[in-house]
């Protein structure tokens, strides 16, 4: 049977937003909410500390102050942010203000004023004195140290993640597969080094912010720029000790995220001003509170120790990742694993056995969250760079070295929970690369003169789809009296266009014009459940919710299309957008069912599905780059980056390119330029000006090309896109740096000092 050529999906079509956005309208948190409360956090100078007497009274007297709240004044239930499925594999260690500070940054103090003026002036008032207590700042002394950051009695975990509040420990764990220590002795080369990736801060255009009012029926109305709308209600109602039913939370158009708006970093503020006040609130976080008190990559250590035989066949593989979450858990437990079930199985061809073990640990630092790459991005840099550096020990080619190696259709992966590679070309993305990239010809060391030299590096990731027997996505699809259809999710498009790839699905199963589509999303009391946009789940598990829910809305209009032409439902079909009666040749058209959905009808010209996967299939690609390096300075220019993506089907290529560009340029910045030091337990990185993130023209040239495999259990054979490319820069660039002075750096960012400082 010839397949059905696809008219909307597999199409690059311009975002719904574009034109709103392009022209200034109006979209924005800021931009459609009122006149409100200005709130103001007073945060601890101090990494560990107790608050001993706070006296506001004098702050209270500033003209326009309305409401100042210590933590006297907040209720005592220990809670987490992170946007996650209930229960929570994150520790609830959190208060809505707590006497104990834990890190330089954490809240002291909430300020509503009438005005940002007013609010400035009482925080300075604010008489605040502390008992200072010894920090742990170092997370490789944080496990058992004497000091703890969480000696609370009530901490609790929701979830057994191996987690112990009095040995600072969030999560521990170990699994393996085969005799690593037999097969490791077996090997003639064995590899060991440790890496170390920093706190990279998301610098999303947009930074935390939230509104509040109450509504006409005294519920707590929540307006704020998140990803995850229905766990921001529960973590809101969990920490005010309110009902759910009590809390309506809703998200504008976002200004960027990449994980950071998976936790409810600000919301709690205004909606604690607002529920005790009775008036509308704001908070809107300064770039500075973004980068100190934010939601950054957690800062990892991983131990590698590969085991492998001359002829570069790769046996063993033994992880171990210390993971530093900061003064709070969130996302702790779930970031880490990430680092080895999405790195091992790329070598699942040839191993035999490996062991991936584990510790995140408390420290007086700002606190951890998610970021795109959740995990894998650490995983990944220090494996494959492991990786590079057997291929040269070997004076083998590294893309020779793989395809030997590398994880292929049909294959078993042990390391990733015994998943099937169901749809995978990485293989192909392998020699699709090489032959666009010119690898041959750039792979070598060129002398250009001057203390210059060119040459290129590699690297291959894998990410997943979703989080397996886990996520949940729901999509209700209804139909208009005009015959186009409205779509209600509860996923958040925060500009990777997940709202114009779902109205793309809608047609394509409609048979009706992208433009016939109009999208809703997402509002509690509006939206279908939905776990929310993160784990890159969205095109995967809410896509086929709308397939099941066109499925079903066909087999709606049907009813209504057989009552109009007064036959059975088995006499009609649902074809190219109307309702035919084969035998008569009569056909209905969609606006008619719209219009008889409203006159004396019982069948609902809607439908709702949810989906949820007991697999989350990964997405593949191999990365090259190209740079020109200076001997003399250290400075490393990009000159070409190819990347080729497995992605399954991309359903809009245009989105799915810029997705991949996107990742590239934020790898190549946590690579080589972005940095987080620390003065007194604080990122001295508080600005833009400090923590330089790269531009367009520190980016050379970018080509992402596809190679299609066809996932049997995704829409239209569709995997995810929006974490796994930003994971193949950090260690192709650390491969041609390698090339270019012979030094490895295995620690993140690779700074120009550090190459003009350390070369052969």
């Amino acid at each position: 049977m010839e397949e059905k050529e696809l008219k909307s999906v597999g199409k690059s079509v311009r975002k719904k937003d574009s034109m709103q956005l392009l022209l200034g309208k109006p979209v924005y948190t800021e931009d459609v909410t009122g006149d409100a409360l200005v709130v103001k956090l007073l945060r601890s100078p101090h990494p560990n500390a107790l608050v001993e007497t706070i006296n506001t009274a004098a702050a209270k007297k500033v003209p326009g102050v309305v409401e100042i709240f210590t933590w006297e004044d907040v209720p005592g239930n220990r809670f987490a942010i992170a946007g996650q499925t209930f229960p929570e594999p994150s520790p609830y260690d959190r208060l809505i203000i707590d006497r104990h500070v834990r890190f330089v940054g954490d809240v002291v103090a909430i300020i509503a004023a009438e005005t940002e003026k007013a609010a400035l002036k009482a925080m300075k008032l604010i008489k605040v004195t502390y008992q200072v207590l010894p920090a742990v700042l170092d997370f490789h002394t944080a496990k058992d140290n004497p000091v703890l950051v969480h000696p609370e009695e009530d901490w609790y975990p929701p979830c057994p993640v191996g987690g112990d509040n009095k040995r600072n420990l969030v999560a521990s764990d170990s699994c393996q597969d085969g005799d690593v220590d037999a097969v490791m002795a077996d090997c003639p080369i064995v590899l060991e080094h440790t890496f170390h990736t920093k706190a990279f801060n998301q610098a999303m255009m947009e930074t935390f912010r939230t509104y509040c009012d109450m509504d006409r029926y005294g519920r707590l109305h929540v307006v704020s720029s998140t990803q995850i709308v229905f766990h921001c209600r529960r973590i809101i109602a969990t920490a005010l000790g309110i009902p759910k039913s009590q809390v309506r939370v809703e998200k504008p158009r976002i200004g960027g995220g990449f994980g950071a708006k998976q936790t409810a970093v600000c919301e709690i503020y205004p909606a604690f001003v607002t529920w005790k006040t009775g008036r509308a609130s704001r908070l809107v976080y300064t770039r500075q509170e973004a980068q100190i008190a934010g939601s950054p990559r957690h800062e990892m250590e991983i131990k590698v120790r590969l085991g492998a035989d001359r002829d570069g066949k790769i046996r063993a593989l033994d992880l171990y990742t210390l993971s530093n979450s900061g003064a709070y858990g969130e996302h702790g437990p779930t970031t880490v694993g990430l680092s080895g079930h999405k790195s091992i199985p790329l070598y699942t061809g040839s191993l035999e056995a490996f062991r991936f073990g584990y510790d995140v640990v408390y420290t007086n630092l700002q606190s951890a969250g998610a970021y795109r790459g959740y995990g894998a991005t650490q995983g990944i840099f220090a494996l494959e760079s492991m990786v590079n550096e057997l291929a040269e020990k070997l004076g083998m080619d590294p893309t020779v070295l793989r395809e030997k190696n590398m994880v292929r259709q049909g294959m078993v992966m042990p390391a990733y929970y015994g998943e099937v590679a169901s749809a995978c070309a990485l293989d192909k993305c392998m020699a699709h690369c090489k032959e666009l990239f010119h690898w041959d010809e750039k792979y070598p060391v060129r002398d250009m003169g001057g203390g210059k030299v060119r040459t290129a590096g590699v690297a291959m990731a894998m990410q997943g789809s979703c989080i397996s027997s886990l996520d949940v996505g729901s999509a209700t699809v209804k139909l208009t009296e005009e015959g186009g259809y409205n779509l209600l999710i509860g996923a958040a498009d925060m500009g990777t266009g997940c709202d114009t790839i779902l109205s793309q699905m809608v047609a394509e199963h409609m048979d009706c014009h992208v433009d016939q589509v109009a999208v809703f999303g997402a509002d509690t009391d509006a939206s279908p459940y939905d776990s929310g946009s993160y784990a890159s789940s969205t095109t995967y598990i809410t896509g086929k919710a709308v397939e099941l829910a066109c499925d079903k809305l066909k087999k709606q209009m049907c009813l209504i299309g057989a009552e109009i032409l007064g036959c059975s439902e088995a006499e009609v079909e649902f074809e190219n957008g109307r309702v035919i009666r084969p035998g008569t040749g009569e056909t209905v058209a969609p606006e008619q069912i719209g219009v008889k959905s409203q006159l004396f009808n019982t069948h609902p010209a809607e439908a709702t599905a949810t989906h949820s996967s007991p697999v989350s299939p990964p997405p593949y690609m191999v990365g090259m780059v190209e740079i020109e390096l200076d001997k003399l300075t250290g400075q490393v220019t990009v000159l070409d980056y190819m990347a080729v993506v497995d992605c399954g089907i991309p359903i809009n290529p245009a989105l799915a390119r810029i997705q991949t560009e996107g990742g590239i340029v934020q790898g190549i910045g946590h690579t080589l330029m972005e940095n987080v030091t620390y003065r007194g337990g604080c990122p001295a990185e508080r600005s833009l000006m400090q923590y330089k993130i790269p531009t367009r023209l520190d980016m050379g040239k970018l080509t992402v090309e596809f190679e299609h495999s066809h996932e049997p259990t995704g829409p239209f054979g569709a995997k995810s896109i929006g974490e796994i490319v930003i994971n193949t820069p950090a260690p192709a660039l650390a491969h041609a740096i390698y090339r270019a002075t012979g030094v490895w750096h295995r620690e993140l960012p690779i700074t120009p000092e550090q190459i003009a400082m350390n070369q052969k």
